[in-house]
């Protein structure tokens, strides 16, 4: 077995794995991309991240000593990715955690040996760092593993810190590998530390030890953690001797793919080099967020796998590839990645389908993008001006597709700049606009919430009742708060507690009745304030209504029933779209009244006729099956390890109501819902689009 083949990333990490199990450790595989019951991530990008739930204590972890290598995506340093030598958005990250079983003296002494007895990574050219003040760690460096204390370097909390505003913190000690004298800077103080590209870091081994208080205070835990992370990249860039991460296999596949693609050769220009590295990166990236079920979309991490997208295509361009090509670095990327990731193979068709979609779309307006973005630069050069204004920049976004951190890049590359106050300026100014647009503000003014209310929270008892008594506790009308409403007016009902369901979830508040002695009321809509206070939208027929007077709320029962089947509908469509589309299909959101439905879901294209039809049959086979319809209300972690889907962008208190369709789906959903779902009838789609 030859170098490069002995020290493959593959079997670099089989090395590592199999290593920290002989250590006792249970070794997972990765963790998703896409964090799991985690809003405080878009993306994982640690190593340690899926395992936070174990190092603060909401969870027992399988075993308090685990290691993993984990896919990570970060696009913080997404600028540098392809001028330096070691940035990447995609990457995996080797780490060993122990959760209060072992710590200082087992995470150095095991990470020596993994590299110099395992790896046999040359001793005399790693270098240590440690903190300024970790006595502890610097002589078991020097005294248990030998290391001399001239190549022991002190740092300060910058470099050598781990800490957030509160909570778990310690000092880390890093693992450098010098590369040679020849890639440094001539200084002769030049060590770990130096901004030259001489010493890489290759692993941080973190000690968890304190816990900061709000004052500052560190506190020593009982029971200290340990934590590192180790880039696969970069060791095998120091294994195989390579000078950069891009040019170790098998990275340098992909790269060698763009030179057939491109006809031009790797290593003879610094602007195409760069170009080839970013396409290499990227592809993975995409390959392996998509196999992870994200798609190309407008926001959030859907946006992410966009802009990588487009900014591969981007630099296809500049190498003079005018035709698709990603697909064909995608497809290598799932042949070599395949072994370590299985899924990547089984998901092959849909991820170069994804690919292949999302570059289409890109490839339209992408040449009517740049002529105009080149007209607008080729101005601004004209005229001696140095910054793109946002509304152009917003043009191009808004009309083209073209992500505004790629308008900047090519600015940049032109030695100009982009007025991006300007731009978030007009970006937010269109988005008041589409708000005031779906705005559909009643005569009363109410829904604007130009108003405050000092009341109790509502009490919904509308689940198992229809009709109930309630007082009145609050009366608003024209936006002002006052003690009657009279006969011929209309405004706002706040009771007690009400059997009207408020919109929410999609679903449209309920409408009905009011009635006392001398008293009739519409009630026309109900919806939420501040999401616990009811608001039911009434005008008074005769008599009138007056704070702490008692009456009858009735519910039209025709429309909730009919809505409840809607909405019941809509789970099961949501069943059916995964199981038909695919397991990336996820709401998006929803319309759910008495007289029809509409589903809103994440998909990279239209659907076509004929299996438009397989999901409207597939719904009314569900229908058909008369499935009997449950709500449970459970904690957050029982409804979630019960298998219950929730809505990622949704906050959910601490006991959720989950909704059983059968064994056949179950979800979060505080709406209301058929007992029964043959009772639904017949689902018919009338149109899809997007």
């Amino acid at each position: 077995m030859d170098k490069l083949d002995r020290f493959s990333i593959n079997n670099i990490r089989k090395e590592y794995l199999n290593f920290f199990k002989s250590k006792g450790h249970l070794t997972e595989q990765s963790f998703s991309l896409i964090p799991k019951n985690d809003k405080s991530l878009l993306l994982v990008g640690a190593g340690m991240a899926p395992l936070k739930k174990y190092f603060t204590g909401a969870e027992v972890p399988p075993s308090k000593r685990m290691a993993t290598c984990q896919k990570c995506v970060r696009t913080g340093d997404i600028d540098n990715v392809g001028l330096t030598a070691r940035h990447l958005t995609f990457f995996e990250k080797l780490g060993n955690f122990s959760f209060g079983d072992y710590f200082k003296e087992e995470a150095i002494v095991w990470a020596w040996e993994l590299l110099t007895d395992v790896l046999k990574i040359d001793k005399d050219r790693l270098w240590v760092t440690v903190y300024l003040e970790d006595d502890e760690a610097e002589q078991i460096w020097h005294k248990k593993v030998g290391i001399p204390m001239e190549r022991i370097v002190r740092l300060g909390k910058d470099d050598n810190f781990w800490e957030l505003e509160v909570g778990p913190s310690g000092p880390c000690s890093e693992i450098y590998y010098d590369t040679g004298a020849d890639r440094g800077c001539d200084s002769s103080d030049c060590k770990p530390g130096c901004d030259c590209n001489r010493y890489i870091e290759i692993w941080n081994l973190v000690f968890t030890q304190f816990d900061k208080d709000e004052q500052g205070v560190y506190h020593p835990l009982p029971n200290p953690n340990i934590d590192t992370g180790m880039g696969l990249e970069r060791v095998a860039s120091v294994l195989q001797d390579k000078p950069t991460v891009f040019d170790v296999e098998p990275l340098i596949q992909i790269i060698k793919k763009v030179e057939e693609i491109s006809d031009l050769k790797y290593g003879l220009d610094n602007k195409y080099d760069t170009a080839m590295k970013i396409i290499c990166d990227h592809s993975r990236a995409a390959t392996f967020m998509i196999g992870d079920g994200v798609i190309p979309s407008n926001e959030g991490r859907g946006y992410v796998l966009r802009r990588l997208i487009r900014r591969a295509i981007r630099q296809g361009k500049s190498l003079g590839i005018h035709n698709e090509f990603l697909t064909k670095t995608v497809k290598l990327v799932i042949d070599n990645w395949e072994e370590a990731y299985p899924a990547l193979a089984e998901k092959e068709n849909y991820i170069l389908k994804v690919v292949k979609l999302e570059e289409e779309r890109f490839k339209i307006t992408i040449d009517q993008g740049l002529e105009l973005l080149m007209k607008e630069i080729q101005t601004l050069k004209d005229n001696n001006e140095k910054v793109l204004d946002g509304k152009s920049a917003f043009k191009l976004y808004d009309t083209y597709g073209f992500p505004s951190e790629l308008t900047e890049e090519i600015l940049n590359e032109n030695n100009l700049s982009l007025n991006k106050e300007q731009l978030l300026t007009v970006m937010e100014e269109h988005r008041q606009m589409a708000r005031d647009a779906r705005r559909s503000t009643g005569a009363s003014g109410w829904k604007d919430n130009d108003f405050t209310l000092e009341v109790d929270k509502t009490k919904f008892t509308g689940y198992n009742n229809l009709t109930d008594s309630a007082e009145v506790i609050a009366i608003i009308v024209d936006s002002e708060q006052v003690n009657t409403i009279e006969e011929g007016q209309s405004g706002i009902i706040v009771l007690d507690k009400t059997p009207f369901y408020a919109e929410g979830g999609g679903q449209n508040g309920d409408t009905g009745e009011f009635i006392a002695d001398g008293m009739t009321a519409r009630v026309t809509d109900t919806k939420k304030f501040n999401n616990s206070i009811y608001l039911h939208e009434t005008n008074i027929v005769n008599g009138s209504i007056s704070v702490g007077d008692k009456l009858t709320a009735n519910v039209n029962k025709d429309q909730r029933k009919n809505t409840a089947k809607n909405h019941t509908c809509t789970h099961i469509l949501h069943k059916v779209l995964k199981e038909v589309l695919g397991q990336h299909v996820n709401q998006a959101g929803s319309y759910v009244s008495e007289d029809r439905l509409r589903f809103d879901y994440t998909h990279f294209e239209a659907v076509d006729h004929e299996t438009l039809k397989e999901i409207e049959n597939k719904v009314n086979e569900a229908i058909l099956a008369d499935y009997q319809v449950n709500t449970n209300i459970l904690s957050i972690d029982q409804a979630r390890n019960s298998g219950a889907m929730a809505l990622f962008d949704e906050k959910y208190e601490d006991m959720v109501r989950v909704v059983s369709v059968g064994d056949y789906s179950k979800e979060f959903c505080g709406g209301t819902h058929i007992d029964e779902t043959a009772k639904i009838g017949l689902f018919k789609i009338l149109s899809e689009g997007s």
